[in-house]
């Protein structure tokens, strides 16, 4: 259980103490299930309607909601870096994208180093059951499910920093990711060769935390966003190539169709 016992005074305010930091830490995440009052308070030694009232504090803070058949979950708590009419600008605005991965580029490098600093041994068991899932699904040739496994080994490194600020401005970064307002990541895993480069580099970039290596971390981190600032150009102007031959090919059908209408037209 991540719920621990409380020894002293035994009030709401303490119950949601706990539960703010859980969630703060990263422990508890959006979606994740708050036990039943029953289990709860005998985990954390409280009296079930203290336990009911800290929960309602919460849940009218918003920081937990109470789903039908599930009981009370943690809230989507992610922020967005961008509203939506910004979010709409930047889908119609190469720059930025190039933009977005400079940004990663950087802040991968830090967070890397500070996870090779910083990160305990329960963090790094962590980190290499998500490398070998990761490994898994690249042997399964599955594209969405290695991007999926792509994104939790890359918040798992933020969580191993061990710094708040820099974990949640992680996660709100990847939400728009995961949503592809700045790359498609399943264009980008099919793309010729990427897969096989971006497995490496996770391996690296991996191999450098564990060897509690930093400089190495970091220099394996932003190689690794290189890579993708390249890919994710080439991927691009593919798709540009691509849309400009369809386009051909449809008039070329269409010239083809008045053509032969024409002919027809005038036999009769």
């Amino acid at each position: 259980m991540i719920f621990t016992e409380i020894s002293h005074t035994r009030t709401a305010d303490e119950v949601i103490h706990q539960i703010e930091e859980l969630v703060l830490q990263g422990v508890l995440k959006p979606g994740d299930r708050i036990p039943g009052e029953r289990a709860l308070s005998k985990s954390l030694n409280v009296s079930r309607p203290v336990l009911r009232d800290a929960l309602q504090k919460l849940e009218a803070r918003g920081l937990l909601l109470t789903r039908q058949g599930e009981g009370s979950v943690v809230a989507d708590v992610v922020g967005t870096v961008f509203q939506d009419p910004i979010v709409d600008l930047i889908r119609k605005h190469p720059k930025a994208t190039a933009d977005y991965v400079e940004f990663r580029r950087q802040i991968e490098g830090i967070t890397a180093e500070m996870a090779a600093i910083r990160a305990t041994d329960a963090d790094r068991e962590l980190l290499t059951r998500l490398i070998n899932t990761m490994a898994e699904t690249h042997e399964l040739q599955d594209f969405s499910a290695e991007a999926e496994v792509d994104t939790e080994f890359h918040q798992a490194i933020g969580e191993c920093a061990h710094n708040i600020v820099l974990l949640h401005m992680l996660r709100s970064c990847y939400r728009l990711l995961e949503q592809g307002v700045f790359i498609n990541r399943s264009r980008l895993y099919s793309h010729n060769g990427s897969r096989n480069a971006l497995l490496a580099q996770h391996k690296a970039i991996y191999a450098s935390i564990m060897a509690r290596d930093p400089q190495a971390a970091r220099k394996a981190a932003e190689a690794h966003m290189d890579f993708v600032a390249e890919a994710a150009r080439e991927v691009e102007t593919i798709g540009e190539r691509e849309a400009v031959s369809r386009l051909r090919l449809e008039q070329h059908s269409t010239q083809n169709k008045v053509e032969r209408a024409a002919k027809a037209a005038k036999a009769k």
